[in-house]
């Protein structure tokens, strides 16, 4: 079992996990800051687990953009991004945007609040996909999770919002134990470049690296045949063209 510490923003001042609210410096008054905006946004303590570690205090994700922790909302258990120090931008307002977007079609975490440095999202507990296929992967759930997830590339796909790190799925798709999947971070999503979800995402199955480990040339035998199917899908994303991609893997 994965260790977990609790810590009372009102008390996370001056101990060693205020250098998360600033990572990867330190600046008292920015902690000051953060702590203000924690409690604006009705967060009351920070949950430090999994399995990612910043000196040696674990934490959920670390990305170029943000740290991701367990937080508590009003006693709920969230998701909390906070804005690194150094992020090439200069708040989460816009990803929260681009979350929005994503919800409004039932895809990705359920944004509760953003502020400028703050991103409060619904808790999925999931492992990253190829850790899921490693552990508990089956013809069967592999075949559902990629149905599920097409779906909501599709989705994603038909309100003009690219993710953008889809060919990188391992770390940007999150399954549960029961198959449940989840894409996760649009901190790379735009809505201004083509879109290429359905097709990064089935071309990661399907030619990636963890193709051999589900063996999609025996899972899905006809994969050289559906390299027309998404040419065809990419010149013209339509319901039709989505439904020919499911039937020719039989996910329909």
């Amino acid at each position: 079992m994965t260790s977990s510490t609790e810590v009372p923003v009102k008390k996370i001042a001056g101990t060693r996990y205020a250098r998360i609210l600033t990572y990867p410096t330190f600046n008292e008054f920015k902690v000051k800051e953060r702590v203000n905006e924690l409690r604006k946004a009705g967060v009351t303590s920070l949950r430090f687990t999994g399995s990612s570690l910043i000196d040696g205090i674990p934490v959920l994700g670390k990305g170029c953009v943000g740290i991701v922790t367990q937080a508590l909302l009003d006693g709920v258990p969230v998701a909390l991004k906070i804005r690194r120090d150094d992020a090439d931008r200069p708040s989460m307002i816009n990803e929260a945007k681009l979350l929005r977007l994503a919800n409004s079609v039932d895809v990705g975490p359920r944004l509760i609040t953003a502020t400028r440095d703050l991103l409060v999202m619904e808790l999925f507990e999931g492992l990253p996909l190829f850790k899921w296929i490693d552990g508990f992967a089956k013809d069967m759930t592999v075949k559902k999770v990629l149905n599920d997830l097409l779906k909501s590339c599709f989705r994603l796909d038909s309100v003009g919002l690219d993710h953008g790190e889809l060919s990188h799925a391992p770390k940007n798709v999150l399954v549960s134990q029961e198959g449940k999947a989840c894409i996760v971070d649009f901190e790379s999503a735009s809505t201004i470049r083509r879109v290429a979800n359905v097709t990064s995402l089935l071309q990661y199955f399907l030619f990636g690296r963890i193709s051999r480990t589900i063996r999609a040339s025996k899972l899905f035998p006809v994969k050289r045949a559906i390299l027309g199917k998404l040419s065809r899908y990419k010149r013209e994303p339509s319901v039709e063209n989505f439904q020919t991609i499911l039937d020719t893997l039989r996910l329909a």
